[in-house]
């Protein structure tokens, strides 16, 4: 009984832990890129900037960084934004932790993009496959989505730079509301948001 109590209190002392070390480390190695390393949504970041500084492609997360997780909102401009990035040559991937497969292979057919799902992220194996399939060195290659713990934490694992942007809403679990703005960036109040009519 003393033991799983005791582990009972260390799972939220190793998750805080693990949150540091990605504050830490994870963070301040994507500060010395040249692009930035959080916004607001996908659509925010400069293609060219990303071509100028040779990136050559793109880890996309899907749930609450392109479409909300309950699939109320899409996020603003993605779509545009990747056909134009697709447009100039970058090549993609979304790696995906949801659940509902029949729902990612949707999005996977309706952006055209190969997805593996689910991606068991941070773990790097998935990253990895995805940099297989692109062609792709590390360091050609940005991870972009709204979690520490699992985009970012996992393009660090596999040596890639990351951006992250803030969360689209969606109905919280109990660690989102547990660790909130230590794992994911809140979506900025009055900020534009469409509906997903997909």
């Amino acid at each position: 009984m003393l033991n799983s109590v005791k582990l009972l209190f260390s799972i939220p002392l190793f998750l805080h832990t693990l949150i540091q070390i990605v504050k830490n480390f994870v963070v301040k190695s994507i500060n010395t890129c040249t692009f930035p390393c959080q916004l607001n949504t996908v659509a925010q970041l400069d293609i060219a900037l990303l071509k100028n500084v040779g990136i050559k492609g793109v880890i996309l997360d899907l749930d609450n960084t392109i479409v909300s997780e309950d699939d109320r909102y899409i996020s603003p401009g993605a779509e545009a934004w990747i056909k134009q990035a697709k447009f100039q040559d970058l090549k993609f991937f979304i790696l995906s932790n949801g659940k509902r497969e029949c729902r990612a292979k949707a999005w996977s057919n309706r952006l055209d993009i190969p997805i593996i799902n689910p991606a068991r992220k941070p773990f790097p194996f998935a990253f990895h496959k995805a940099l297989k399939s692109m062609q792709l060195e590390p360091q050609k290659v940005v991870v972009i989505g709204d979690s520490r713990h699992t985009d970012i934490l996992g393009a660090w694992f596999v040596g890639c730079p990351s951006i992250q942007v803030a969360t689209l809403p969606h109905p919280f679990r109990w660690w989102e509301k547990l660790f909130g703005k230590r794992v994911q960036i809140p979506y900025p109040s009055g900020h534009e948001l469409w509906d997903n009519n997909f």
